[in-house]
């Protein structure tokens, strides 16, 4: 079995890519919404300046994709909200199958999010088909709903490493090391 981890292994500069990519576009999501907002609140308050009209339905747009998108950086580098309270009163290896079990818990929701998400965006959806952006009525609302299947494929990526290091963990533990905190 450990040699089915050191094949996992060789895995990690993919998932450090994945994570790398995601963390850059919610950079660029983050500075186009201070842009829109900025643009949008000047031309409320300086007369020469004019609000571009679609400026607020933009910026919640880009809002939800960071909020999806770095839920799922917070996966990867094990930074979400989590309890701990009880953490170190109990064994490491209870730690380790209830954190497997929480991790197999969101993955199990990040498919529910891609298989429900892919459905309300397709082509066959009901949104992609009416739903209009109120200021730039030629723009399908498809791409508010775009979120919830991009969150969940984030969230399959990042938690499938996440089990395989809790089974690793539980199978072949490292000598005397401490859980391993990226």
């Amino acid at each position: 079995m450990p040699a089915f981890f050191q094949t996992l292994e060789k895995l990690k500069p993919v998932y450090d890519w994945a994570y790398k990519i995601m963390l850059f576009i919610c950079k660029l999501l983050l500075i186009a919404d201070i842009i829109i907002t900025s643009v949008t609140v000047a031309g409320r308050y300086f007369p020469f300046f004019t609000a571009p009209h679609w400026g607020e339905e933009i910026v919640l747009t880009l809002m939800v994709y960071m909020a999806v998108l770095s839920a799922t950086l917070a996966i990867r580098k094990r930074t979400h909200i989590r309890m701990t309270a009880f953490d170190k009163y109990l064994p490491q290896k209870v730690l380790t199958v209830m954190d497997l079990l929480a991790d197999v818990a969101v993955l199990v929701l990040g498919v529910v999010l891609l298989v429900e998400g892919a459905k309300v965006v397709s082509p066959a959806g009901n949104i992609a088909k009416f739903a209009k952006y109120s200021s730039l009525p030629k723009l399908s609302q498809i791409w508010m709903y775009m979120p919830v299947p991009v969150a969940g494929v984030g969230m399959i990526i990042f938690e499938l490493e996440q089990v395989f290091l809790h089974i690793e963990e539980l199978i072949a533990p490292k000598d005397g090391a401490q859980k391993e905190v990226r």
